[in-house]
């Protein structure tokens, strides 16, 4: 493997079509502004090197970014490249990632919108974004110990699995399929709609009008904060550990409840399937 260190690099497509080279120290900028500086590459290695260009890394494979800066510059970093890591790197450039397959996210942090859309295999173990949209139409994601802020997150995914994460969002997992979120915090209004076979399993949901129109909705041992109007038309099995303010029309299935101030229904459901400790 070639090693190159310490070098400026601001050519259009400067670095294409390299194969077998570790890049030490470098840094993607100056005034020729060039895109694409690693085009079609393979085999690459980058350690602690900034970009400040747009469009660094796409029709890559086998990539290993560590201790690197992405600035809001390099916009779409990473597009159409498999088998990625990205350990302890900064990525601030908006669509950072897109149409990726089999990519590992550690230690990172990640301030962008758009994030990580339409991709497959995306692993992520303690890391923050901050950004809107991210996640759209991607499947096979495993997430663990990862704090968002954004909207819009997680809409159309399929097949994900999520532990140990705070979740500021809203619109978040919309007609999502497939997922389980564990021991998480999802913090934002209008969860889950539209989903199908979403599980939350020991989980606090605070903001209103959740989880409705769903289909197949598991909830068990979850806290709900601040939660009114939830399960609307929803098929749901719920068992939820303290007092909410209402719950809506449900479809059907199972929800048990601590307590609870209003039930409200517009369509004859059954109440039976509401199990409460109220008095």
């Amino acid at each position: 493997m070639k090693t190159i260190s310490d070098t400026y690099f601001d050519l259009e497509r400067e670095l294409y079509n390299t194969h077998d080279i570790c890049l030490i120290n470098c840094h993607f900028q100056g005034l020729n502004d060039g895109e694409s500086p690693l085009k079609e590459c393979c085999n690459v290695h980058l350690f602690n090197c900034d970009f400040d260009l747009r469009y660094p890394l796409w029709h890559d494979k086998n990539v290993c970014i560590e201790s690197c800066q992405f600035s809001d510059k390099s916009r779409a970093a990473l597009w159409y490249s498999s088998e990625v890591k990205i350990l302890n790197t900064k990525l601030f450039g908006v669509k950072a990632i897109r149409e990726c397959q089999n990519v590992k996210i550690n230690d990172c942090q990640i301030i962008s919108n758009e994030f990580a859309w339409k991709s497959e295999k995306i692993k992520i173990n303690n890391a923050s974004l901050s950004g809107e949209y991210c996640f759209l139409l991607s499947k096979k994601l495993e997430v663990k110990n990862f704090n968002l802020i954004g909207k819009y997150s997680f809409q159309y995914i399929e097949d994900a699995q999520f532990d140990n994460c705070h979740f500021k969002t809203k619109d978040a997992f919309w007609h999502c399929k497939n997922v389980i979120v564990k021991n998480s915090v999802i913090d934002g209004e209008y969860l889950g709609w539209y989903s199908t076979n979403l599980t939350l399993i020991n989980c606090k949901i605070i903001g209103t009008q959740p989880l409705c129109y769903c289909q197949k909705l598991k909830l068990i041992d979850c806290e709900m904060i601040n939660c009114d109007l939830c399960f609307e038309k929803s098929d749901v099995n719920a068992a939820i550990t303290n007092r909410i303010i209402s719950i809506k029309n449900p479809k059907s299935g199972h929800i048990k409840v601590k307590g609870i101030d209003k039930i409200i229904n517009d369509i004859n459901f059954d109440e039976k399937m509401i199990d409460t400790d109220n008095d």
